[in-house]
C-alpha cells in the first residue's frame, strides 16, 4: 500500500466560506457540492481531503462569478485565470510565464497587484491585495501564492524549488499548514507577501501545450492542494519510507534506521533535533490515509484499522479521535 493521500485543515474551508456568506451565496449548496456539512465545519480539529477543498473552491468561484473567492476588493471574474493560462501557454520559458502572467493580471484584476523581479541569484514573486482586510484569515492570500507557485511549476514540468515564502501578517494559528503548502521555510511579519527561488531556473522551457491545458484547468485547483512538503533531511527520509510502506503494522523505527544505514539511536536523535519523532510522523501518515479510506463507504472500519497497523478497531478509534477530535464512525457519518 502506498500512503500517498494527504489532508488539509478545515480552517481553509471555513475561511473560504466567509467570502461566500458575505456575497450571499447559498452555503448549503456549496457544502453539498463539495461534500462538506456544518458538523465537519464546526470541528476545528477536523481535516478534509484536497478533493473536498478543491470542489469548494470551484463552487464558490462558479456561483460567485469570482476567481478570488469573494474575498478581494473587487471580483476577478470567473474564468480570468483560465484566460490567462491560454495566453501564457505560448510562452517559451518560465521567465516569460511570470512576466506575461503578472502583466495580464495587473491589467485586468484590480483586487491585487503582482510583481516579479530578479535580484542577484534570486527570482522573487510578490503579491499585494488591494484591501487585505477583506481577507482576515488569509485564505485568498494563501490560495493565490499557492497558485503562482504551482501553475508555473506545471508549465515547465517540474516543481520550482522555493528558497522561502514571506508574509506581512503575524504567524497565524494555522501556521503549521504552511510547511505542507510551500516546500520551504515560511517567514512572518515581513515587508511583503512573496516567495523566492533560484534565478537560474527561469530559463527552463515551457513543456505544456494547448492540448493538455484543458484537462489541467478542469482539475484545478486540485493539483495545487496536493502536498509538496518541506521537511528537514531525516524527517523527509522517514516520511518517504512510511508513505511507501506496504504494511504499517510491520514498519518500525529499527527497520527504517537499517534502510537508511544508520542506528536507531542516531535516527531518534536526528529527529529530535529536527523537532519531531518517529511516532508523530507515523501518526501523521496514518491520519491522512485514514481520512482518505473513510471516504470509501464500502470499506469497513475494522478493515481500515488493520490496513493502518492497528490490532483492534478500538485502538484505531481512540487514535483517530485523538488526531481529529471525532471518532471514525462519526467522521464517516458527517460526510454522508
Amino acid at each position: 500500500m502506498s500512503y500517498s493521500h494527504h489532508s488539509v485543515s478545515i480552517h481553509f474551508a471555513n475561511a473560504m466560506l466567509r467570502g461566500a456568506r458575505l456575497k450571499g451565496l447559498n452555503e448549503q449548496q456549496l457544502m453539498q457540492e463539495s461534500g462538506l456539512n456544518r458538523e465537519l465545519l464546526s470541528n476545528q480539529e477536523v481535516r478534509i481531503t484536497p478533493m473536498q477543498l478543491s470542489r469548494l473552491v470551484q463552487s464558490i468561484q462558479r456561483h460567485g462569478d469570482d476567481d478570488y473567492l469573494c474575498l478581494g476588493s473587487q471580483p476577478s471574474r470567473y474564468g480570468v485565470f483560465a484566460l490567462m493560462a491560454k495566453l501564457v501557454i505560448h510562452s517559451t520559458s518560465l521567465r516569460e510565464v511570470y512576466k506575461h502572467a503578472v502583466h495580464f493580471y495587473n491589467l485586468v484584476v484590480p483586487a491585487s497587484q503582482l510583481n516579479f523581479r530578479e535580484e542577484g541569484d534570486s527570482a522573487i514573486f510578490t503579491l499585494t491585495l488591494t484591501e487585505p482586510d477583506k481577507d482576515p484569515e488569509f485564505a485568498l492570500l494563501d490560495f493565490l501564492l499557492l497558485l503562482w507557485h504551482r501553475f508555473p511549476s506545471w508549465m515547465i514540468g517540474q516543481r520550482i524549488p522555493l528558497k522561502y515564502v514571506t508574509f506581512c501578517h503575524a504567524k497565524p494559528a494555522h501556521f503549521e499548514e504552511y510547511r505542507l503548502m510551500f516546500p520551504c521555510p515560511a517567514l512572518f511579519d515581513q515587508t511583503e507577501n512573496s516567495f523566492a527561488f533560484d534565478r537560474s531556473i527561469l530559463t527552463s522551457p515551457v513543456v505544456q501545450t494547448q492540448q493538455n491545458l484543458s484537462s489541467y484547468l478542469s482539475r484545478a485547483p486540485l493539483d495545487w492542494f496536493k502536498r509538496q512538503s518541506y521537511y528537514p533531511v531525516y524527517t523527509r527520509k522517514v516520511m518517504d519510507y512510511l508513505e511507501q510502506s506496504e504494511s504499517m503494522a510491520d514498519t518500525s523505527m529499527e527497520e527504517i534506521a537499517r534502510q537508511i544505514h544508520t542506528t536507531t539511536r542516531t535516527l531518534r536523535r536526528k529527529l529530535d533535533e529536527e523537532g519531531t519523532s518517529f511516532q508523530e510522523l507515523k501518526d501523521s501518515v496514518r491520519r491522512d490515509e485514514a481520512i482518505h479510506l473513510l471516504s470509501q463507504p464500502n470499506l469497513p472500519i475494522s478493515r481500515i484499522a488493520r490496513l493502518l497497523g492497528f490490532a483492534e478497531s478500538a485502538a484505531f478509534t481512540r487514535a483517530f479521535k485523538h488526531w481529529t477530535g471525532t471518532s471514525p464512525s462519526t467522521y464517516r457519518k458527517s460526510k454522508s
